[in-house]
């Protein structure tokens, strides 16, 4: 078998695969919707394909060769290309890429915690050593929405028993008499929890989005897998929001984003779909001005009040100096805010200026 050498060219970069969307050839275009989702979904973990993935994606979306025929030549290159340093992860990729474009063309689908498992075999398989299998092991993850704290994923002394749980009870629900809406909104809290179980120790968001796509056809939806392709870290940090709670530091779980995301996926909408917006500590810029300093902070009291307060409520022990640091105003713009803020008795101080806390009052 003929093997095309790797090539840094432009023209093979996956936004070229555009123009088989604008010609209209169904054929083509339903190949390159399912490539650019299955390229799209490696960025949850931080992956590139490489350029010989593009261009061996190009000749199967023009009908030279099969999906098949792709999963072989990717398997010959690394053969005969073997990784000396896998850090980059590239050889991964491309290999679960080509398995997930292959997925997307097929018509079959069972709604149960076997195909689940299945779904992770088959993308996962010589690539991780567990793949299909539940993790027998608990697992952290730092994540950047949640300033490097961590989602508390399923036990794996339960893994098992949750997922079965989840399905059964997945299955009781009647959608007959639900509105478009109400399906959308419990099609959402389902993924959310089939997520958070992680019942993989890798690949738990790629997996998620493929049995959602699967599962989704089952409901008539057209579903826009391009948004997987375009937004899929937003669609894993929509995940991460949506089962992170702290409620010492006032912050609680929310489908707001991942309903954002379905919108858009289901029903057309075109929210804006921004990862900052995420993070926890994400303050809305509530005022545009051209000003800077405390003129900037004074323009609009009441929200800047709203905003030290969200930031103490992540940090009780934040400092006036660090206030201004983060918001970029002045310690007196501050010291106004709080001193307002101690009248209207939404804030105390607990203890000295250095060792102390602020204490917020509902």
């Amino acid at each position: 078998m003929q093997i095309l050498v790797e090539t840094n060219n432009n023209n093979l970069r996956m936004e070229n695969f555009d123009e088989y969307l604008r010609q209209g050839e169904p054929g083509k275009a339903e190949k390159a919707k399912a490539w650019k989702t299955a390229i799209g979904l490696q960025q949850v973990d931080g992956l590139k394909p490489s350029d010989y993935l593009i261009a061996t994606a190009r000749q199967n979306i023009e009908g030279d060769i099969t999906i098949e025929e792709v999963k072989q030549r990717i398997d010959t290159y690394y053969q005969q290309h073997p990784t000396k340093d896998n850090e980059n992860r590239t050889e991964e990729a491309d290999k679960v890429s080509a398995r997930i474009a292959g997925m997307l063309g097929e018509k079959t689908f069972t709604f149960s915690p076997a195909e689940y498992l299945a779904i992770h075999r088959r993308l996962f398989l010589d690539i991780y050593r567990d793949a299909g299998k539940i993790r027998d092991y608990n697992i952290t993850k730092k994540e950047w929405v949640l300033n490097g704290e961590t989602v508390l994923y399923g036990s794996a002394e339960s893994l098992k028993a949750t997922l079965e749980y989840d399905f059964e009870q997945e299955k009781k629900i009647s959608y007959k008499a639900l509105s478009q809406r109400e399906c959308m909104e419990h099609i959402t809290q389902f993924i959310s929890y089939l997520w958070q179980i992680h019942v993989f120790g890798e690949g738990n968001t790629r997996i998620t989005a493929i049995f959602l796509i699967k599962y989704l056809r089952t409901f008539g939806y057209a579903v826009n897998n391009e948004l997987f392709e375009e937004h899929s870290w937003y669609f894993r940090n929509a995940l991460v929001r949506a089962n992170y709670t702290n409620h010492a530091k006032s912050i609680h779980a929310t489908n707001e984003f991942l309903l954002r995301f379905f919108e858009n996926l289901l029903l057309g909408t075109n929210h804006n779909l921004r990862n900052r917006e995420l993070h926890v500590l994400y303050i809305d810029p509530a005022i545009e001005s051209s000003e800077k300093g405390s003129e900037k902070i004074e323009k609009s009291s009441e929200k800047s009040s709203e905003k030290i307060l969200r930031i103490i409520k992540f940090n009780s022990q934040i400092t006036i100096k660090e206030l201004a640091e983060q918001l970029k105003v002045s310690t007196r713009a501050i010291e106004k805010n709080i001193a307002k803020l101690k009248t209207d008795g939404f804030l105390e101080r607990i203890g000295a200026d250095k060792g102390g806390f602020w204490k917020i009052n509902n």
